[in-house]
This record gives C-alpha cells, sequence and structure tokens, in this order.
C-alpha cells in the first residue's frame, strides 16, 4: 500500500468543478488527489498568421504555477522575464494534445486559448492540465454552437492523461510528487477516447527499463485514463 492508502494500480480520487471561473468561455477546477488546476478556455476572431485565409483554427496553451502551489514559493516567471523550459514544453503538450481532437475546418478562422494555472501541486500537473482542459474546451465549443457561431461542436473524442512511474522496479499509477521525486523511470501519457496515443512521454530518470515493465505503464496507464474519462462526462453530464 501507498502512503495515501492506494494500491499501485490505482488512480487518485478526482473532482471536476465545471464553470468555474465566470468570464471564461469554459472553465473547470480539476482535481486529483492534492494537485488542483484551473483550466479555462477563451476564443478569439483570427488565427496566427501562418493560418491566415485557410479556413481553419488554432488552439494553443499557457501553463504557470502559483507561487504558494508548492511547499515553497515558486517565483513567478514574469518577474524573471522569461518562461522556463519546462514550462514551454507543457505548454506545447497541451496544445499537441487538445489540437489531435478538435477538428480544426469547423472551428473556423478563431484561436482558442487554454489557460491552465496550477494552484496546487502534488505531482502530475500537466496530466491534470490536460484532462482539465478538454473540459473547458468543450463547455467553450458547446456554448459558440448554442450561439450558432460555429455548425457544431469541433470536439471529435475525449482526451486525457496519467503519469506511471516504476518505483522499487514495479509500476505505480498517477504518482504523487513524493513518489515522483523517488522514481526510476517517470512518464507521461495522453490517450484519446478510442484508444489511441497521442503521446508516451517515458525517461528512465535512474534505471533503465525493461520491456516488460514498459508494457505494465502502459497497461496501467489504460485503466487510469478510462477512469479520468469517465469523470469527464459525469461533469459534463452525459452532453458528450
Amino acid at each position: 500500500m501507498r502512503a495515501d492508502g492506494r494500491k499501485r494500480d490505482e488512480i487518485r480520487n478526482i473532482s471536476i468543478e465545471v464553470d468555474y471561473v465566470k468570464h471564461a468561455h469554459g472553465s473547470c477546477l480539476f482535481s486529483t488527489g492534492d494537485t488542483k488546476v484551473i483550466c479555462t478556455a477563451s476564443v478569439d476572431d483570427g488565427v496566427p498568421p501562418f493560418l491566415k485565409g485557410k479556413g481553419t483554427g488554432w488552439i494553443t496553451s499557457e501553463y504557470s504555477m502559483l507561487p504558494m502551489s508548492c511547499q515553497t514559493r515558486v517565483p513567478r516567471e514574469s518577474s524573471k522575464g522569461k518562461k522556463t523550459g519546462r514550462t514551454h514544453e507543457v505548454q506545447r503538450l497541451i496544445g499537441r494534445a487538445l489540437r489531435s481532437i478538435v477538428d480544426m475546418s469547423a472551428l473556423g478562422e478563431r484561436t482558442v486559448w487554454l489557460d491552465c494555472d496550477v494552484i496546487q501541486a502534488d505531482g502530475g500537473t500537466r496530466c491534470a492540465s490536460i484532462s482539465g482542459s478538454f473540459i473547458a474546451l468543450y463547455l467553450a465549443m458547446e456554448r459558440l454552437s448554442d450561439a450558432g457561431k460555429i455548425n457544431r461542436i469541433p470536439v471529435k473524442d475525449q482526451i486525457a492523461a496519467v503519469s506511471v512511474g516504476i518505483l522499487d522496479g514495479e509500476a505505480y499509477l498517477d504518482l504523487t510528487y513524493d513518489e515522483d521525486s523517488r522514481a526510476d523511470v517517470d512518464t507521461n501519457i495522453v490517450m484519446t477516447g478510442n484508444g489511441r496515443f497521442v503521446e508516451v512521454q517515458c525517461t528512465a530518470e535512474r534505471e533503465p527499463f525493461t520491456a516488460a515493465q514498459f508494457g505494465d505503464i502502459l497497461g496501467f496507464a489504460e485503466k487510469g485514463i478510462k477512469k479520468v474519462f469517465k469523470e469527464q462526462k459525469k461533469a459534463l453530464r452525459g452532453s458528450f
């Protein structure tokens, strides 16, 4: 048993509070254990220059950690004058993930901004950001459709992400910060509702891993992501 009483293949409790931010086109507070992320979606007319005139939309992301989201204060990146490499990496990951399940031509020449703000971090913040961004994005698209601005909701499938690690030779699903800091192998896996992979980030931090261990990682990830999908559908009240 783990420190929080979970089995190795058990995900943390998930809570999703929709419409968490009043002025966003779509938003939620996505919580998994002690990790909490506010995800918002806002829609602007127009697209980046490389897409102008092509009749297609764009989805991009910004990600940040609030100063006291961790046990010690995280300095605001604006005070440093630039974003860290980790922030750029996470933002690109969120954008790639959400673009993979949207029909950009049905979106039209619009840009959807997905803003993910970590208010409390205990591991898995990028995975929570992806899973929560799906909720915010879908709500925003639903409202655009209801307003007659798009002909249909362009979201083709669900998407979610979980972390899996190898500790002492065995796979563990949905790592807390303490577990992640001790893991020999650290993995973040993004999957669609029809079981396809969008991204598999799997790195040996200490000890290399075997094919059998990688199989365990994928199996644990699929089990965890199915649970996230179930909670997403509940939060959207069956509208997806």
